[in-house]
């Protein structure tokens, strides 16, 4: 089922999809397997400047990290739960739960979810030395191969195979750990998806780095302080009372969007409703008269006119009563521009009542008059620090950003009676919030948060939460390695085995928590599945398989359901799509789009005319891809009869090109 993966593992070198890439869209630029640089420069743009200057980060393991995530394919198969996945709360759920290696998994989830990412939220291991981090991948590199490979010396080889290998938590091995599943996670991230990545002191610093490597510096968004323990960590010199959380977007077309503000009262009122002022100058000095000069124009305030909330009318026009020139200016007196074109200013004024109107002038302390926009949205821009209770002023706004300590995440659990079976859970409110800053709730179009290191699945908590505030119906995938509980801790003595059971019994609990406390019809369930290693003796009979060599029958023991799961996604259909199941007279075919999947053994010459005529006479069946498992077709004539009769369909009145796919 995977041999075609298994063969090509390890084949590579560092950089062949890069370069594959340039070859395909520069082939000019290339002698043989040589780039001409120079070529490359003027093919490219001859104004852009090429540096040989600059810092970069560099670790042991940064070329062997950047290849396992480019150039090794995962070895694992997908299997689904099919106990609960056939749940009715989870049969047409569109959520999903992986139980593995987030690595191999997130090398699953490129085949299907590439660029489908709204958001992205991980906790991973801070390294502190107390909290078990150590490096050790499966991965049977030789010295020699490594060197072969990543083009390193045989003493670079060997420290990395030494570090990879033997449990180590050092900065290195930290950083090699986490290289390959930032650089996945970028992949997967919309063009306009945000990542929002939880931190301690211990290794903020390499990550600030590592994240401008992978992400780019310029995509760096911010690094929120959160005020994590109130009273701190009183054993220390220093008290440290907070925790970090890094965000960065994958370009410069993200979206930030506002918090919710739950405390939010307006403080001025008007004939419309409440609102706050807000300058009607762009303050961004990205923008100004130099870029934007279509937005530098003068506005006239009335200084004669003060409605009850000290506003004066303003107008575009200039008359005797419309008389003090206002221009955008910054507090240099350098030119800036507004936020607003001539139009939209129009249709928002009402120069005859202030009153009516969403933008007035107001004089300032300074003598001057300014230019204000009434601010009538309840939300917030969000602060690089977030405390636990404390208030904080936003504009004249007085709004609380609370439950964000690491107690509120205990107390949530305790209030699902799962007190005490996970150390250190997150706060369902830090994740609304990192949720309300990437998705946008306005957006009818589904969109996906992926938390590749779930711990207690609060994340699955925290959207269930905002899309029945919303009415949403936004989606996650929840990815938790199945490591054993502690010995003799809570979560062992309530039957929990492993991390990633106590993280799906939470989305159940939440499920009822938030169904009982709001009513709201949304997506509750999820689909399970695990991605699993093969075993050594499967791999090893996988690798000498002879797909020639028919006649030697070879039993793989794989069920429908996993080899349907692993190649539907694999095939870009992601994990949750609807199968239409086909009968060929007898012999079932799984249709999906543009694929027709062929899997059981026992398909004859009958069942391919069935299939021939279906596909020339029925109107909406068009498969150009029929994909068959090798290893259930051991007769030869059948697999050349299929595959010649498909070619055969061009010549039909559909004239529809169809590939015959072997996979073993």
């Amino acid at each position: 089922m995977i041999k075609e993966t298994l063969d090509s593992n390890g084949k590579g070198k560092l950089n062949d999809k890069k370069i594959a890439i340039l070859k395909k869209h520069f082939p000019n630029c290339f002698s043989g397997e040589t780039l001409d640089i120079e070529k490359f420069k003027k093919e490219i743009n001859q104004d852009l400047d090429f540096s040989s200057e600059g810092y970069e980060l560099n670790f042991l393991g940064k070329n062997y990290a950047k290849y396992i995530a480019d150039s090794i394919d995962t070895e694992t198969v997908l299997i689904p739960n099919l106990d609960h996945n056939s749940k009715s709360e989870n049969k047409k759920s569109e959520n999903v739960y992986i139980t593995g290696d987030n690595l191999e998994v997130l090398k699953h989830l490129r085949k299907s979810y590439t660029n489908t990412i709204a958001c992205c939220y991980i906790d991973p291991p801070y390294n502190t030395g107390g909290d078990g981090f150590v490096y050790n991948d499966s991965y049977t590199f030789t010295a020699r191969e490594l060197e072969q490979i990543l083009d390193i010396e045989e003493d670079e080889a060997k420290r990395i195979l030494n570090m990879t290998s033997t449990n180590s938590s050092s900065h290195s091995a930290w950083l090699t750990f986490m290289y390959p599943r930032l650089y996945l996670a970028r992949e997967l991230l919309k063009d306009d998806g945000i990542i929002f990545i939880s931190i301690d002191d211990n290794q903020q610093a390499q990550l600030r780095i590592i994240c401008d490597d992978i992400f780019g510096e310029e995509n760096f968004v911010s690094q929120i302080i959160i005020q994590s323990n109130k009273r701190g960590q009183t054993y220390k010199d220093i008290a440290k009372t907070h925790e970090y959380l890094f965000v960065y977007s994958k370009s410069e077309k993200a979206i930030i969007n506002k918090l919710e503000n739950s405390n939010h009262e307006f403080r001025h009122y008007d004939n419309i409703g409440g609102f706050t002022e807000r300058e009607l100058r762009n303050r961004n000095p990205k923008f100004g008269r130099f870029n934007r000069p279509n937005l530098y124009y003068p506005i006239y305030v009335n200084p004669n006119k003060v409605d009850k909330n000290g506003y004066n009318p303003v107008s575009i026009t200039k008359d005797e009563d419309f008389c003090i020139e206002v221009l955008p200016k910054n507090s240099k007196g350098e030119d800036s521009c507004w936020r607003w074109g001539r139009e939209t200013f129009k249709r928002a004024n009402d120069k005859k009542n202030t009153l009516n109107s969403h933008v007035v002038g107001k004089l300032k302390t300074t003598g001057e008059y300014g230019v204000y926009e009434k601010y009538r949205e309840d939300k917030v821009t969000a602060k690089t620090i977030w405390f636990s209770d404390e208030l904080y002023v936003e504009n004249g706004t007085v709004w609380d950003e609370t439950d964000v300590i690491t107690e509120k995440g205990s107390v949530e659990l305790g209030e699902l009676g799962l007190s005490g079976v996970f150390d250190y859970p997150k706060p369902v409110s830090l994740i609304k919030k990192s949720i309300q800053i990437a998705m946008n709730s306005e957006n009818d179009d589904q969109q996906i948060i992926l938390d590749f290191f779930s711990g207690s699945a609060t994340t699955a908590h925290a959207l269930m939460e905002q899309n029945a505030k919303d009415k949403s119906d936004h989606k996650y995938i929840l990815v938790q390695l199945d490591e054993p509980v502690k010995q003799n801790s809570v979560a062992e003595k309530q039957g929990y085995k492993t991390i990633d059971e106590i993280g799906r019994e939470r989305i159940v609990r939440a499920a009822e928590k938030v169904k009982k406390d709001t009513d709201e019809e949304i997506d509750y369930g999820f689909k399970h599945f695990y991605a699993k290693v093969l075993n050594e003796n499967i791999i090893d009979q996988i690798k000498e398989f002879d797909p020639n060599l028919l006649a030697s029958e070879f039993e793989v023991e794989f069920d429908k359901e996993t080899i349907l799961t692993t190649w539907m996604n694999q095939d870009g259909h992601g994990l949750t799509p609807s199968i239409e199941e086909v009968n060929l007279g007898g012999y079932t075919g799984y249709y999906m789009q543009d694929y027709l999947y062929l899997l059981d053994k026992g398909m004859s010459q009958q069942h391919i005319d069935i299939l021939l005529s279906k596909i020339v006479e029925e109107k909406y069946f068009n498969p150009t891809n029929v994909v068959v498992y090798g290893y259930n077709f051991t007769d030869f004539n059948i697999l050349t009869q299929l595959e010649t009769n498909l070619k055969q369909l061009r010549n039909e009145e559909k004239s529809i090109e169809v590939s015959l796919i072997k996979r073993y």
